[in-house]
């Protein structure tokens, strides 16, 4: 029997609207890998969303500038609120309306450059 790949090493996927979106069982997994982000509803879509805690704005700034690069790599976007010492990222997707598999990969990617970042 093989290992699971871990989350951050998956890879996205295109996301066309119509796709289905993660439910169940395959998110209750994925979440538990994902122990500190936590499932939000905005405006009846759900999201993953997390706060991450800096010393200061010039690390938080660098870690959202970090997040982006991932990103924009992956062509996939989060929401990204920078603040003094916070940074809240929200994923989801647009274009289903709620959450995909790309979702769950790119928190994992985003807990990732938080190891790098601090």
């Amino acid at each position: 029997m093989t290992e699971p790949v871990p989350l951050a090493e998956r890879a996205c996927v295109p996301c066309r609207s119509g796709a289905p979106a993660v439910d169940g069982e395959e998110r209750a997994r994925w979440m538990a890998e994902l122990p500190e982000w936590s499932l939000r509803e905005v405006e009846g879509v759900p999201r993953l969303e997390r706060v991450f805690r800096f010393p200061d704005f010039r690390r938080a700034l660098s870690f959202t500038n970090a997040v982006g690069a991932v990103a924009e790599e992956a062509d996939h976007h989060p929401a990204l609120l920078t603040e003094w010492g916070r940074v809240t990222v929200g994923w989801w997707t647009h274009s289903i309306g709620g959450l995909h598999a790309n979702d769950f990969v790119m928190a994992a990617r985003t807990d990732r450059v938080f190891g790098t970042c601090r």
